[in-house]
């Protein structure tokens, strides 16, 4: 029994994880702006705010959730 909920609960948080992925906008700076020299830094203004910014929480909350239900279903198994 606690198997099928486990496994009900890691379809469902697959599922979210895949939609929040899809749903963030595509980083615009690619292999050009290494090479030309232009970089963020990690403490630059890069941060996400309003929408992209639950998404990317959303995205870190799911991934636990799915990391978890995945190492207790192998436990279980």
């Amino acid at each position: 029994m606690a198997v099928t909920i486990l496994s009900v609960v890691q379809v469902i948080a697959c599922l979210f994880l895949i939609v929040t992925i899809l749903l963030q906008k595509a980083p615009t700076q690619g292999l050009s702006s290494s090479i030309s020299g232009s970089q963020e830094t990690f403490f630059g203004s890069n941060k996400a705010t309003g929408i992209e910014a639950i998404l990317a929480n959303l995205t870190k909350i799911f991934g636990v959730i799915f990391v978890l239900d995945s190492l207790i279903l192998v436990l279980l198994g």
